[in-house]
């Protein structure tokens, strides 16, 4: 089974957050970390800026030759189990589409964008300086 990666941002603050305290977005990185247990298959990486400042808090969904996914609004107290549950069905796709009635209500509302995989290398054409080394 490929890797996942869930990207968590650090930077993003909800409105009500204490100006001296954790960001939500920090605070919801820490209940996922608390919730994930020891899946080898799992990293949960932190990003200082997903750049969706206006539906914090924000996760991406990546995996090697599937479709990545940005989602928001979630909640730093309540999304953790939601999130992971969500990360867990993406993983047992060979694409990284789960069946829209298949994944959690937070994220068929809080999707913010659908990225297609990296796709492979083109070959060069003849006569390019690459081509020719």
């Amino acid at each position: 089974m490929p890797e996942t990666v869930l990207y968590v941002c650090t930077t993003c603050r909800r409105e009500g957050d204490d100006p001296d305290g954790p960001r939500a977005g920090s605070r919801l990185l820490d209940a996922l970390r608390a919730r994930a247990g020891a899946d080898p298959h799992l990293r949960i990486e932190p990003v200082e800026c997903l750049s969706v400042c206006k539906r914090p808090c924000t996760v991406a969904v990546a995996s090697a030759e599937r479709w990545t996914y940005v989602y928001g609004d979630m909640d730093p107290a309540l999304s953790a189990e939601t999130i992971l549950a969500g990360v867990a069905a993406y993983a047992t796709t060979s694409d990284g589409i789960v069946p829209w009635r298949d994944r959690p209500a937070e994220f068929r509302k809080g999707v913010v964008a659908r990225i297609p995989p990296f796709p492979e290398p083109r070959p060069l054409p003849a006569g390019t300086l690459e081509a020719a080394e």
